[in-house]
Parts: C-alpha cells; sequence; structure tokens
C-alpha cells in the first residue's frame, strides 16, 4: 500500500535558511573552530537549519576528524542551538566506497555515547541519483537507528539535488514514499545543487558562470509540495551582491520555493527577514519594464526616476513611459496608472484585511470588497486611485501563506521573538499570531 500526500510530515512548516560550516580545518590550533562559532549564532543571525559540512567544505583527510568534531561540539552546545541541525555526510550515487564512508560517518555522529544525537534533528545526503540510491540512503539511516537503538524513522534525510537523475526521482516520491519496502517518510528537504548540476548536466555557458536554472528551481518546489517536503534553492556564491541575493529570493518566493543557502552570517540575515513581510507597506509602479519602489511624502507616493513623466494639457493628460505618450483624459488616466502600480502589503495590512475578513465570515457574508487607495504624484502632478479586491474564503486561504510563514517563524525561533517584536511592534506580532487560527 502507497502512501501519496501532500501534508507536511515534520514540525517545520518552512526553511528560510540553510547554513554550511566546514566540520575540521588543518592548521588551526582547535580544528572545529569554525562548528564552535556558528553554534553560537543566535536571533536573526542564525539559520532554520544549520549544516555541518562534512562534504564539500571540508578537505578529504579531514573528513574523520570533522565527524568527530560535530559530534563533540553538538554534545555540548547543540541543546541551546536556536535551529535544527542537520550534518552533511559524503555519499555518491556512483560510488559504493563513498557511500559506506557516509555511513560510517552517520554512525559516529549519532552514537549515543558520544552526546550528540538527542540534538541532532537529521543528515543531509548529496550527490544522489535515481529513486533506488535515494532508497539505499534510507536504508542506511534505518541501520544507524538501528545500530544505536534510536527510534525508526527519527533522523530526517534531505538530499541535495545535483544530477538529472535526482531531478527526475523527484517525479516519483509522491508514489514511492509509505511503501512497505522503505522509510521515505523521514524525508524533510530538498536542495538545490546547482554547481554539480551544471556539471552533470554538462552545461556551458559563454562566461563560465552558472546557468539560471529556472525548470530545476520550479521542479523542486513542484516535488516538495507535492510530497509534503520543504524545497531550498543553492547557494549563491557572490556574498556581496547583496542585492543580488535578494532578487534571487523574490524570485524564488514566487515559485513557492521560500527556503535558500546560506554561505555567511550575513547571508543568514538577509535570508531570515527576506521571506517576512515589509515593516511598512509601500507602492509600487511598473517604470517602462522595472518595477520601481514610489517615495512617501506624507500621503501622498511619488514618483521621481526619469523613465515616467506626466503633464497637464488643459483638461487632458499627457503621461509618458519610456519612448511611448498617451494624451488621456482623467478617467483614462487614472485607469493607465492603476494599472502601472501595485501595493505591497505589511504584515499589519495584511492581518488587518484578514481580520476584516473573518469579521466578515462570522457575520455571515461570504464575500467582501477590500478597497486600496493611494495618491500618486509624477512632475508634481497628483491623481488619486483607488481599486476594489474581492475577497471569498478561496482569497483569503491564497493569502494565508505570509502568515503562515511569520506563526511558524515566531513558534520554532524564540530567539528571534525580539526583533521580530522591534521590527514590526509587540501589538502587530500579537495580532498576526491570532489570525487564521
Amino acid at each position: 500500500m502507497t502512501m501519496a500526500t501532500d501534508k507536511r510530515l515534520h514540525d517545520r512548516k518552512f526553511v528560510r535558511t540553510f547554513f554550511t560550516t566546514p566540520t575540521a580545518e588543518k592548521g588551526e590550533d582547535d580544528s572545529a573552530k569554525k562548528l564552535r562559532g556558528a553554534i553560537g549564532l543566535r536571533g536573526m543571525q542564525a539559520p532554520d537549519v544549520w549544516v555541518p559540512d562534512n562534504e564539500d567544505a571540508t578537505a578529504p583527510s579531514m573528513r574523520e576528524e570533522g565527524a568527530e568534531n560535530i559530534a563533540e561540539v553538538v554534545a555540548e552546545d547543540g541543546a541551546d542551538f536556536p535551529g535544527e541541525i542537520h550534518p552533511r555526510v559524503v555519499w555518491h550515487r556512483d560510488s559504493p566506497e563513498t557511500r559506506y564512508d557516509g555511513f560510517q560517518q552517520m554512525l559516529t555522529i549519532a552514537d549515543p555515547q558520544k552526546g550528540a544525537v538527542e540534538n541532532i534533528d537529521g543528515f543531509v545526503i548529496p550527490e544522489v541519483g535515481d529513486i533506488d540510491d535515494w532508497k539505499k540512503a534510507d536504508e542506511f539511516f534505518t541501520m544507524v537507528e538501528t545500530e544505536h537503538g534510536l527510534e525508526e524513522g527519527s533522523l530526517a534525510m534531505s538530499v541535495i539535488i545535483e544530477s538529472g537523475a535526482a531531478e527526475q526521482a523527484m517525479t516519483k516520491l509522491r508514489t514511492e514514499m509509505g511503501k512497505p519496502d522503505n522509510n521515505l517518510q523521514r524525508l524533510f528537504m530538498l536542495v538545490i545543487g546547482e554547481v554539480d548540476y551544471t556539471k552533470d548536466m554538462r552545461a556551458i555557458t559563454p562566461t563560465g558562470s552558472l546557468p539560471e536554472w529556472h525548470e530545476i528551481r520550479h521542479n523542486t518546489s513542484s516535488a516538495a509540495s507535492a510530497a509534503g517536503l520543504i524545497g531550498v534553492d543553492g547557494p549563491y556564491d557572490d556574498i556581496r551582491d547583496v542585492e543580488g541575493y535578494n532578487e534571487r529570493m523574490k524570485e524564488n518566493q514566487a515559485k513557492g520555493l521560500l527556503g535558500i543557502w546560506s554561505l555567511t552570517p550575513g547571508q543568514v540575515v538577509e535570508a531570515n527577514t527576506n521571506p517576512l513581510p515589509p515593516q511598512e507597506g509601500y507602492w509600487l509602479i511598473d517604470a517602462d519594464g522595472t518595477e520601481v519602489e514610489l517615495d512617501q511624502d506624507g500621503e501622498t507616493w511619488t514618483y521621481r526616476g526619469g523613465d515616467i513623466s506626466l503633464e497637464e494639457s488643459g483638461d487632458d493628460y499627457v503621461l509618458t513611459v519610456g519612448v511611448d505618450e498617451m494624451e488621456l483624459d482623467e478617467d483614462e488616466l487614472r485607469q493607465e496608472l492603476l494599472d502601472m502600480t501595485s501595493y505591497v502589503p505589511s504584515l499589519d495590512d495584511i492581518v488587518d484585511s484578514m481580520e476584516e475578513f473573518e469579521a466578515a465570515k462570522e457575520a455571515g457574508k461570504g464575500a467582501i470588497a477590500m478597497t486600496r487607495a493611494a495618491t500618486i504624484s509624477i512632475d508634481g502632478v497628483e491623481i488619486d486611485i483607488s481599486s476594489d479586491r474581492m475577497w471569498d474564503e478561496a482569497t483569503y486561504q491564497a493569502l494565508q501563506t505570509p502568515i503562515t510563514l511569520f506563526q511558524d517563524v515566531y513558534e520554532n525561533r524564540p530567539d528571534q521573538h525580539e526583533d521580530l517584536a522591534e521590527i514590526y511592534s509587540e501589538d502587530v506580532v500579537e495580532r498576526a499570531m491570532e489570525v487564521g487560527s
């Protein structure tokens, strides 16, 4: 009997941040120095999932020591770490020897005598292949649990999608999970490893840079949704390009891929805060193909760029966008500006709308109109715009995701309560925790 599911099987509904750390470095007085630094992170600098990385981030000659370091550091300080801990061990779909080494690393780290396993949530398996390879990894997890007297299925398994075979395997999860011959219900995260994926796909770009791989992001998000798992995007190597990192997250979120790999504590902060609703709502305008944030001047929202101009011409107006010039009456201009603008709601705005709909539903109404209005100023010319959006149960459910994310963060990351209250205010946080329940 199979068990197809799109329900979340783990306590965490979302993972915003996947942060890797080398497990052992040669030449240091303490080879576990970076592990000790990472496990001490708190608040917005601490990831939702911390990955002591005993694979790519650690030299092969240091991996045996790295496994011991993980056990030691997590035994000492893992109980106080605010996120989940999922070490990455070695694995490869084409190498039985590498798979055996990964099994030995898991045995070392999960040994109850070392005192770390009670703070270990699972392991991350890289370089997986077809679905049979995933099952091999799952069997090793079961053997580790059996060897150490742990509850079957207590160690979560996450995989890194680094090959075409692994991408194809994701499509089979929905029917494979829950079969009597596997424990794939232990799967937790599907993580994109785009560097090795590029190599496996034999892809070439003129500059040697990585392709954008929109498809693998979509496929991973879709597979995670279908199988009740969590999708996580791969690393963004240009650690100084904060704007690019945030733009990548924005694109991902539109695909339902809310988590991303973080390479530095600075990227962790960006990835922890980026998916959350903004502190203040704001208006955007489409300036000849580029979305530009309008400046707030009291009750007015002002465009200050050079791609849009507006002037009065008698009773009409001349609106220029790029090279396109339009002569419009006031109603036509208002409609054109409505089409060009959009509003990004704050957490407070979202809570207000949800509370209003909940009150209407309690009063027996199935749908209500929500009005959004603004005064737009371009070149000193001001125009009032407003639009109505119908809210019904489907709209309510669709727009509940940002609140569900916020509630999941608040429930699982008490170390971030003070940060969240500082960003949004205690009142807004309390109301956000009440709506939708």
